[in-house]
């Protein structure tokens, strides 16, 4: 850093032109590059016969039938058309209505109307399972397709107290019944300022669309822990050392940045708590975008004192505390309309600091190059992101990533500050330590002012002395916490990727094999944990299906254990079957209504998870056993292990989403997503029945599986 700013000021120009040029290029990159064919639909018409829309996802845009206050079913509209013919309007979809010429007049923002839209598809897709993505629609919708509601977020009315506004992402699934999908939809909108249909409708297959939704998910999940970590991280700096306010107003910043993250984009938060109040949902957004350009301002003017005139502190306090009242006390309607002078108080505070970092980087303070390099980076995408807000940009929320690149850059920033500070420390430890040698060596003959000077000096040395060591064991401490940190956020990308680059760079080509090895292995297994979150979600949603019918269970766990018993004993184990006398009496044999291959996946489940911690030589055991507890018959089908069992404190929660317990003396590294006893758990409930562990701890496990019996027609 120190080497960058020892350049001139046309240098510093010069890198500052170079980031401008690159992010231009960058930015037109990613505009033109195509994501789908573009196809447009004509007056409620889009043909796709030309594309597979399973395998080539595409953007919905173009003109749809457009019904302005009315909300009509798709039978409403079916018999509108057999009576009048086609009279419809057509309106430009993504886009809000607001604005749109109507009889001669301009629409506002508030009221309700319904969509309509046909898409015609080729052959290949009729017989494939289609998905649609719907974005955040303005503010409450019902979806139709083929006229089947499959998906209503909010309540849609006709006046404000009727609608229930709400903002979610949706991924809905349907099968085309021929070769023509009709999409009906209507929306409400009687809370904001723009209403109807804003952002594109995504159609695609439906694994294809489920991945690039999950992939979406785990980015921003992993931005928002970022910036999230990195705050807390920040506010303890403060909390621990109180007089440098910079690291106070750095994590507030970064905390802020974390929390919109959850409110933007995916709605994480919307995902994780569905019934979080919209109201305070969009407040909490607003009063972050007022309020971090004065928290920027704060934080520059700790890193860089002076720098920020007076006036301009006075006027950004007044124009902040004056947005953030009106966010506060006005409703949503109100406040929305300041979404454009939100933005320009925003943009005016970062260009503002953005020349004052200039000036800075010009006289080489250190750090101002990189504070404004990477101030550019966070310029660009919070425009985009206003841009966007305003439907002037079709390019999504980039500010989380742009600040997110600007909040790591700080906090090297402020690590190279607190590591300067100790290194300040030390020289000046070890001067004080060279001058009282020489103070010792001149007074040798004068022995009373030696030994009261020395006294002297050696108490203060002393007490500099603890002030150091107790600073270096702080300092100490959060070089730790923050290695801990960067390990824990680069590590295994680090890893992947130092593999990566040895096969591309062929730094050792015999390797390249092994290499390869390890990084498909790694894939694999992170592809299987996605898969098993995936399915998982699938049954907590109820979007997996069942075949259910009567199955005998003697006859069902014979034919699972002699498929499964070559599996277990490969795995150094004895498998054991306890049917009791079950099959003596045929008359009396358990039914269960079950889907045999569903229901074998959740007992093997149990059978692997005794496997992953019994040790070579011991014993897993499936039994049967029939109960009636309230004239009602349950077969309980047991998993028994030998080996050293569950803490009982511990029991409840082990069927519980990634929770995982290496049982202590297991002789084999046990590795898992921690999703086997949730999936099972989930598919067990879905067949009636219930599961639950026993163990003392120390001999071992058994979980039982509860499943009701039914009784066959002549008996």
């Amino acid at each position: 850093m120190r080497g960058i700013l020892r350049f001139g000021s046309r240098t510093i120009l010069l890198h500052i032109a170079a980031a401008v040029v690159l992010g231009l290029v960058a930015s037109y990159a990613v505009i033109s590059v195509p994501d789908s064919p573009k196809f447009q639909s004509e007056e409620g018409i889009l043909d796709v016969t030309q594309v597979h829309v399973s395998e080539n996802p595409l953007k919905i845009k173009g003109e749809w039938a457009f019904y302005w206050q009315e909300l009509l079913s798709p039978e409403d509209i079916q018999n509108r058309l057999a009576r009048d013919g086609n009279h419809d309007r057509w309106i430009s979809i993504p886009g809000s209505w607001l604005g749109y010429r109507l009889d001669g007049q301009q629409l506002n923002g508030t009221g309700f109307a319904t969509f309509r839209v046909v898409i015609e598809l080729s052959e290949q897709d009729r017989n494939e399972r289609l998905a649609l993505r719907l974005p955040t629609i303005f503010h409450a919708y019902k979806l139709w397709v083929n006229g089947e509601l499959l998906a209503e977020v909010g309540a849609v009315g006709q006046d404000k107290s009727s609608v229930t506004p709400q903002l979610s992402t949706k991924l809905v699934f349907f099968q085309p019944e021929n070769d023509r999908v009709e999409l009906v939809m209507q929306v409400a909108n009687f809370h904001h300022k723009r209403g109807g249909i804003t952002k594109y409708i995504e159609l695609g297959g439906s694994d294809v669309l489920t991945v690039r939704t999950n992939l979406r998910i785990a980015a921003e999940m992993f931005i928002t822990a970022s910036l999230l970590v990195i705050g807390v991280y920040h506010l303890l700096l403060f909390v621990l050392r109180r007089k440098d306010r910079a690291p106070l107003y750095f994590g507030l910043f970064t905390m802020l940045l974390g929390t919109r993250s959850l409110l933007v984009g995916e709605l994480l938060l919307t995902q994780w708590w569905p019934t979080f109040p919209w109201e305070l949902q969009f407040k909490i957004e607003y009063l972050i975008l007022c309020s971090c350009g004065y928290i920027i301002t704060m934080y520059s003017e700790c890193i860089f004192p002076n720098y920020v005139s007076r006036w301009f502190r006075l006027g950004t306090r007044i124009a902040t505390g004056a947005l953030c009242l009106v966010v506060a006390v006005a409703p949503a309607l109100i406040y929305t309309h300041l979404l454009p002078i939100i933005g320009v108080v925003v943009v005016l505070h970062m260009m503002y600091l953005m020349v004052g970092l200039v000036q800075a980087a010009v006289r080489r303070m250190e750090g101002a190059l990189i504070f404004l390099l990477v101030s550019v980076v966070a310029l660009v995408t919070v425009i985009n992101d206003f841009l966007y807000y305003n439907e002037w940009s079709r390019i999504g929320n980039t500010s989380p990533l742009g600040l997110l690149v600007f909040t790591i850059a700080q906090m090297i920033l402020l690590s190279s500050r607190f590591t300067r500070a100790a290194s300040n420390e030390e020289r000046i430890s070890r001067e004080l330590q060279d001058a009282n040698n020489k103070l010792t060596e001149m007074n040798m003959n004068l022995e009373r002012t030696v030994q009261e000077r020395t006294q002297a000096l050696s108490a203060a040395h002393d007490d500099l002395r603890t002030s150091y060591d107790r600073l270096l064991h702080s300092e100490h401490g959060r070089k730790k916490l923050l290695a801990y940190i960067t390990h824990d956020l680069r590590t295994p990308l680090t890893s992947m990727l130092g593999y990566v680059e040895a096969v591309q760079d062929r730094v050792k080509p015999e390797r390249n094999e092994q290499y390869l090895k390890y990084i498909r292995d790694n894939t694999i297994r992170i592809n299987r944990m996605i898969e098993e979150l995936s399915f998982l979600s699938h049954l907590e949603t109820g979007q997996v299906s069942y075949r259910m019918e009567p199955v005998h269970v003697v006859h069902f766990l014979r034919g699972f254990f002699e498929q499964y018993e070559l599996v277990v004993r490969d795995a150094g184990l004895n498998f054991m079957l306890d049917i009791g006398d079950g099959e003596d009496q045929r008359s009396n044999l358990p039914v269960v209504e079950m889907d045999a291959q569903r229901f074998e996946q959740a007992l093997f489940n149990l059978v692997s998870n005794a496997m992953k911690f019994t040790s070579n030589g011991g014993v897993v055991c499936v039994g049967l056993a029939v109960d009636e507890v309230n004239d009602t018959r349950y077969a309980i089908i047991s998993v028994q292990d030998s080996g050293t069992g569950i803490p009982p404190d511990q029991l409840e929660q082990i069927f519980n989403r990634n929770y995982r317990y290496d049982r202590p003396g297991a002789e084999k590294g046990v590795e898992g997503s921690g999703l086997g006893l949730a999936i099972c758990r989930e598919i067990v409930q879905a067949h009636g029945g219930s599961v639950r562990a026993e163990s003392d701890g120390k001999t071992g496990s058994i979980f039982y599986v509860s499943l009701p019996c039914i009784v066959e027609e002549g008996r």
